[in-house]
This record gives structure tokens, C-alpha cells and sequence, in this order.
């Protein structure tokens, strides 16, 4: 490629996802890991693959992917969760990109894995990432939640998927699903957004018709019907925790 390359990721106890998120990173010119003080081998997988491991406490989100696009040795970067892999096609339009940038920003589609089906339908795809920039030009936001990619610039397209897989169990989803309405609800509470029955009862329904039926959710199955439901809790338990922050703070 004529325009290095670097990875970043951020992880936290990956060590069951990490690997195969390496693996598909061999075209790259560095792998950029940024810790939150994992203890579950994540570190030695990571100096398998010569990754720069780096620790920093907790940020958030944003901050910390930042942080970790600020640490690399080159204005290209990729950035990944542990928990994707990058497809061959997805590389391949990577490397060519590389080789003669006609954007400083690119985004290209991700593909869901829930429940051990690939989803193609729905909140699952094409579920549109914006993940290769050029330093220079683009910054991860500062949300501690939902983070994107801010940019000013034009912003291409590139073919092939991104593969996430969402969860080792559902278990777990629901689990990292409770975490993160938890902070959406105080981020908004904290920029003084505010929540009623309206909000409770048509939130969560405007999401299930517009990805179950508009998006076609209903074509990825049970899997499909799972995930948007769950999608739809956390609509509901986002705005029920943000009403009891409010009345918390009605209190004091």
C-alpha cells in the first residue's frame, strides 16, 4: 500500500475474541492496542501478533478510541472492536483504497452475527460504519456511548463487510445491553433531556415496526425477531432510567 496503514483497537478482557480479530488484520502496517486492564490473557495474544500493547484507564467510548487513533504511527488508521473481523473483501477494498485515497473518510457496511446467525435484515445490517480515516482529517466524538466518527470531510464508500459478532451468549449481550442504557441515560440526564410516558410506549414501538417490518427484520427469523426486541427493551429501559435519574435529582 502506498499510504501506511495502522490498527487500532480497544479491548478489555477479549482474549475469547481477539484472535480472530488478528488474523484479518495481516495487511495493515501496525496493530495499535489500547487496555483497559485486562487480566484474561488479552496482552499475550496480542504480542503473538506484534501488536504495540498500551494501558490506559477507562475514558469512555469515545475518548478512549481516540485515544488509541492519537498513539499510532501513521495518519491512516482502521479502527475495530475485538469482537470484528475484517472480511477478504473487505481488505481487499481497504488495500486499494490505500494504494490511492479518493476520500479522507470511508465507511463501509457491518454484518451482525447474533445467536449464531449472520443477520442481513433489520438493526443487523447493513448497519453503516464509518471506521478508515485519515487522522487529519476525522476524530472519534466524545460520547462515552454510541460514539461516531466526526468529520467535516467527504465520505466514500467501500464494498465488502465488516463481521461482528455480538455476543459469546445471550447472556452476556443483555449484560453489556443493561451497561450501556445505563449510560445513555445518564449522558442524557446530564445534557438535561427529559423523558415521559410518551416516550415509555412509543419509542419502543416506532423501533420494532421500522426495523421489523420496514427494514424486514422478519426475514432473519427468530434470531432477527430476538435482537430487535432487545433493541426495543433498551429504548424502553433507556428512557425508564433516565426518569428515575431526573427524579433523583428532583431531590436533591
Amino acid at each position: 500500500m502506498n499510504n501506511p496503514l495502522s490498527a487500532v483497537i480497544i479491548t478489555y478482557n477479549a482474549a475469547g475474541q481477539l484472535e480472530d480479530c488478528l488474523k484479518s488484520l495481516s495487511f495493515v502496517s501496525e496493530i495499535i492496542i489500547l487496555d483497559s486492564g485486562s487480566d484474561d490473557g488479552t496482552e499475550a495474544i496480542a504480542l503473538q501478533y506484534n501488536a504495540r500493547f498500551i494501558h490506559q484507564d477507562w475514558l469512555g467510548y469515545g475518548p478512549q478510541k481516540q485515544k488509541a487513533v492519537e498513539l499510532a504511527s501513521h495518519d491512516w488508521v482502521l479502527c475495530l472492536d475485538a469482537d470484528e473481523c475484517v472480511s477478504e473483501q473487505l481488505a481487499a477494498a481497504v488495500q486499494s483504497a490505500m494504494n490511492q485515497p479518493a476520500y479522507d473518510v470511508y465507511q463501509f457496511p457491518r454484518c451482525n452475527r447474533f445467536l449464531g446467525r449472520w443477520l442481513r435484515h433489520g438493526e443487523g445490517y447493513p448497519d453503516i460504519s464509518v471506521r478508515l480515516f485519515d487522522r487529519r482529517h476525522a476524530r472519534w466524538s466524545d460520547d462515552v456511548v454510541h460514539e461516531a466518527v466526526q468529520t467535516e470531510a467527504a465520505v466514500g464508500s467501500l464494498t465488502g463487510d465488516l463481521l461482528h459478532d455480538s455476543a459469546a451468549s445471550l447472556s452476556n449481550y443483555l449484560d453489556k445491553q443493561n451497561r450501556y442504557t445505563t449510560l445513555q441515560a445518564r449522558n442524557m440526564h446530564a445534557h438535561g433531556k427529559h423523558a415521559g410516558t410518551a416516550e415509555l410506549l412509543f419509542n419502543p414501538l416506532f423501533r420494532f415496526c421500522k426495523f421489523y417490518f420496514f427494514k424486514l427484520g422478519f426475514l432473519d427469523g427468530r434470531a432477527g425477531l430476538i435482537h430487535i426486541l432487545i433493541g426495543c427493551q433498551n429504548t424502553f429501559f433507556k428512557y425508564a432510567k433516565l426518569i428515575e435519574l431526573n427524579k433523583q435529582a428532583e431531590k436533591h
